[in-house]
């Protein structure tokens, strides 16, 4: 079900009112990502709201409906020199396509690498508006950065997967893209990585991201560092190189085309036999590379949060392997469930059923 943005308030007082189960979406591009429903349930898309409401660059602030494509959103910014500082989601393209809906972004509530110097969507959401499970219209913040007024229902709501309210639009915290990027791959040692690793994350150095890789059987790390002056880009480098040197690891430059390619390395099969996703300390993601049931994977693993994600279609194993070692397993919806997988969640009729936006 595909309403007009004029008739969507009244078609979830209808489905309300009517005790029928349904199920928010932005594009449907990872419906399947979410627990099966148990009961027959009604698909409720934002797809037609798709505007981008105001631009404001000075304030660097950017309000857009919920089922606007996330890839038209950072077109659009790149004209004005500014970008979303959020990483691709998981399945899209290199250039972003199949990357979903911003209000899919907001209610998964996922981040990738960039998460290590620019945070999560969380922390980029400044306003929200919303419809409740009676049709009844809400907003929680504002369109400006430093808004202290009402409670701050976004926090709860970024990461809900659609089951407290359907997301209508947002109000998001926009950078401007760095004029300077480069990148470093240092390999070695793994203990010696590990040591490099901590230093960095305590310097006061500020890369984009520091990500565990291991392709191949071999673990690297992956740097990538930005600035508006490329002095202080060449200065960062020397400092990381010199501290790589004393710890007797490689270190590789990569420019900025190479740099955009390893990045890739995270964003994973469009449609994956499994989802697969691992979260432990990040002073433990060495030790997590030594799990036997993780053995043979590519891994692409956050040095700062100690979140870590498939970066290849993944073989053919024993997902309670995978659970041991903190992750979450499961198929998505409509193929063989998972060995220990959620069971089938049955929703209450009149409510909304967590999604895969």
């Amino acid at each position: 079900m595909t309403p007009e943005p004029s008739d969507l308030q009244a078609v979830v007082q209808d489905l309300h009112r009517r005790n029928v189960t349904w199920l928010p979406a932005g594009l449907g591009s990872r419906l399947d990502w979410g627990p099966p429903v148990a009961q027959p349930h009604t698909v409720l898309s934002c797809r037609q709201l798709n505007r981008i409401l105001e631009h404001n660059p000075g304030d660097f602030t950017i309000s857009v409906e919920a089922g606007t494509p996330l890839v038209e959103v950072q077109q659009a910014l790149a004209h004005h020199g500014q970008w979303l500082p959020v990483d691709w989601p998981w399945g899209s393209g290199p250039g972003g396509e199949a990357s979903g809906s911003v209000g899919g972004l907001v209610a998964r509530g996922q981040a990738g690498g960039y998460r290590q110097r620019y945070l999560g969507v969380r922390d980029q959401l400044i306003g929200i508006h919303l419809l409740r499970s009676d049709g009844v219209a809400a907003r929680a913040g504002g369109k400006v950065v430093k808004n202290v007024a009402g409670y701050d229902l976004m926090r709860p709501l970024c990461g809900s997967w659609g089951s407290l309210a359907l997301i209508t639009s947002v109000t998001l915290r926009t950078q401007p893209i760095p004029p300077h990027r480069q990148g470093l791959r240092l390999e070695g040692a793994r203990p010696a990585l590990g040591s490099f690793c901590r230093w960095l994350l305590g310097s006061s150095l500020s890369p984009e991201r520091l990500d565990w890789q291991r392709r191949g059987g071999e673990a690297s790390l992956l740097v990538s560092l930005a600035s508006i002056s490329a002095q202080t880009l060449q200065e960062q480098i020397a400092c990381i190189e010199a501290k790589a040197g004393g710890e007797g690891l490689g270190c590789g430059c990569l420019e900025p085309d190479a740099l955009a390619a390893a990045e890739c390395c995270g964003q994973g099969d469009p449609e994956p036999d499994w989802l697969l996703r691992l979260g432990v300390l990040p002073d433990r993601l060495p030790e997590l590379l030594e799990q036997r049931a993780l053995g043979g994977l590519e891994l692409v693993m956050g040095a700062g949060s100690g979140l870590a994600t498939p970066g290849a279609a993944l073989p053919r194993c024993r997902p309670t392997g995978w659970r041991a070692c903190g992750a979450t397993a499961r198929r998505p919806e409509g193929r063989s469930p998972c060995c220990g997988s959620p069971a089938a969640a049955a929703c209450p009729p009149g409510s909304m059923r967590p999604p895969g936006p």
